[in-house]
């Protein structure tokens, strides 16, 4: 993997925790710019990047990383939970936000997790990012087109895709047992012709229009 940090201390006791579970640290970054180019040189399967460093902006790299290789996975690594920044994040092409509350012991799960496919929110924040979605807070989300293949059900799991959520959160929050909740991601993903849950998060902002249905 990748890691891009401002902070030398933070990347080293980022490093050193990874490589004892054995997650090979390819290359360290300081700033965005840096950031990007060992990413795109690299191509790694998870990039661990903190949205505070300088030398250009988050969303304009996690962009230009998924651009050139959708197999890498971004996972941000945040000092604090901003539901818009989190939200536009993920619909950048993150994988994942985790607060830094998490501790160097939580890493290694969270590597592995995005390395495995799965979106990597903490649950507590995953419900800030329902709240912010239902409230129409996070400007993106929640919008739908006046015409669209996706029914009503549909672009509510959707919504909640692109907030982050888990298969299994998805169920929770909208009444519905999971195989559903599969079979509408299944469904989904079919019709915006993709091939994965993050394609389809990726696609959803081009569908949207600015008046909520």
């Amino acid at each position: 993997m990748v890691l891009g940090d401002d902070d030398p201390l933070v990347r080293r006791l980022i490093r050193d925790r990874l490589q004892l579970d054995r997650i090979v640290v390819v290359a360290e970054a300081a700033d965005f710019r840096e950031t990007l180019e060992l990413t795109l040189y690299y191509r790694p399967e998870v990039l661990l990047l903190s949205p505070a460093m300088p030398g250009g902006e988050l969303l304009d790299v996690l962009r230009r990383v998924t651009a050139a290789d959708p197999l890498i996975r971004p996972v941000v690594l945040a000092t604090h939970d901003d539901p818009q920044q989190a939200a536009n994040a993920l619909l950048a092409g993150a994988v994942g936000w985790i607060n830094k509350t998490i501790g160097t012991a939580g890493l290694p799960r969270v590597v592995r997790a995005a390395a495995n496919g799965e979106a990597v929110v903490s649950r507590r924040f995953t419900s800030v990012l329902v709240d912010s979605v239902r409230a129409g807070a996070v400007p993106g989300i929640g919008t739908r087109p006046v015409r669209s293949d996706l029914t009503r059900r549909q672009w509510e799991v959707l919504d909640l895709m692109c907030a982050g959520s888990s298969n299994d959160e998805i169920a929770g929050e909208l009444d519905l047992s999971p195989e559903t909740v599969r079979s509408h991601v299944r469904t989904i993903q079919r019709k915006l012709r993709v091939t994965t849950r993050e394609a389809a998060v990726a696609a959803a902002p081009r569908l949207r229009a600015p008046a909520r249905l």
